[in-house]
């Protein structure tokens, strides 16, 4: 993927401010792109931020320019919707580490005049909620209404509780951790592996060479996409069933409907995304450990906290199951937290908060208008 990503259309933010990072270094020039919906009110008191997953962007509920498909959250975000553009003011920044027009491996380094490749530091969560927050000082936000996200965009959720607690009201963490498993480093480091094989991968400098390992970031994305689903939701969707042939054809094209579907993500992945930022940001997920960054225990981060919570998690999620979930809920109840749990009976696996759940929706919505009367909007 080499789009110029500054064209893209959507909203920037730039700061000449170095950005120091976790591991000391800093970055001198940054930019956040960003998509907004809805509209800040008088007193500023109606803004959520709404952080993305790994593979999201800042296209929460709009097209997608490169994909030319509706936003990753559409059926959650909008006019009446359970987060309702009529009521609240909602941005989403694509990461710190991005490639959709956030400072990222892609992104011009001040210093040469040419991609930084693999010459970007190395970054982490908190940094990324480091930069979502030069984005909230700027547009002159004093206190989100909340702060929202599923998977790594939980991560940034408990990241920005645990960071800036005066600077939010309400925080809505699903489907995520307080700190990555072995299980959850292990995947990525097949799909890292994969893209760092692939000849075309080029050290880290394909773009400087014009070469793109779209073979190993397909395969990333192919791993990764298994652990999104349950086996619940492959056999009723795939089961064994065969790809426009009545017979298997004793070779290795795709003779089955899953190696079809796999083999489609992974190439429409490669269209939007870009391989060094992949190997950057499931790092930063890999690293992700909220009680070794605070050094400090969960419960007492978030000890007499003023922050109010809602965690959900799903049944079929097992890349970031309910007990991963109710570990923060326990945390957070002994160190004397408000917070809310819902486990959502759903065979749909970690994908299921992008997916329809009633039971969901309810609850978010639920949750979101009672913030919203006690702020007043």
């Amino acid at each position: 993927m080499n789009t110029d990503q500054n064209k893209l259309p959507c909203s920037y933010f730039r700061d000449t401010k170095p950005l120091l990072l976790e591991n000391g270094t800093t970055i001198d020039e940054l930019t956040v792109a960003y998509e907004s919906y809805g509209k800040l009110n008088q007193d500023k008191s109606n803004a959520i931020i709404i952080c993305h997953a790994l593979s999201g962007d800042q296209f929460l509920a709009s097209k997608n320019p490169l994909t030319n498909k509706d936003g990753w959250w559409n059926r959650m975000v909008g006019s009446g919707k359970p987060i309702d553009t009529d009521k609240y003011f909602v941005i989403c920044a694509n990461v710190l580490g991005g490639c959709l027009g956030s400072t990222g491996p892609t992104s011009i380094n001040p210093s040469t005049g040419e991609e930084y490749g693999l010459n970007f530091p190395v970054i982490t969560i908190s940094d990324m909620v480091n930069a979502q927050m030069r984005l909230i000082q700027y547009l002159e936000i004093d206190k989100l209404l909340s702060v929202i996200g599923g998977s790594m965009g939980g991560m940034q959720v408990l990241e920005w509780a645990a960071s800036y607690p005066s600077s939010i009201l309400s925080a809505i963490p699903i489907a995520t951790s307080s700190r990555h498993t072995a299980q959850n480093i292990a995947f990525h480091e097949l799909g890292r592996q994969a893209i760092m094989a692939d000849p075309d991968w080029s050290g880290g400098n394909y773009i400087k060479v014009g070469t793109n390992p779209n073979k190993g970031l397909s395969i990333a994305r192919m791993t990764a996409h298994v652990t999104y689903l349950s086996e619940a939701s492959l056999t009723k969707k795939f089961g064994r069933r065969l790809q426009d042939k009545e017979e298997i054809s004793f070779g290795f094209d795709a003779d089955f409907q899953i190696e079809s579907y796999l083999r489609h993500q992974g190439l429409t992945f490669v269209d939007r995304f870009d391989a060094n930022s992949y190997l950057y940001i499931t790092r930063a997920m890999d690293y992700f450990d909220l009680e070794k960054t605070h050094k400090k225990s969960l419960t007492e981060i978030f000890e007499n906290t003023d922050i109010k919570f809602l965690i959900a998690s799903f049944t079929g999620d097992w890349l970031y199951p309910p007990s991963e979930n109710l570990m923060i809920v326990r945390a957070l109840s002994a160190g004397g937290a408000d917070v809310s749990f819902v486990n959502i009976e759903s065979d749909k696996g970690h994908d299921a908060f992008l997916l329809e759940e009633p039971e969901f929706d309810d609850a978010m919505r639920g949750f979101i208008n009672s913030i919203s009367i006690e702020a007043k909007i």
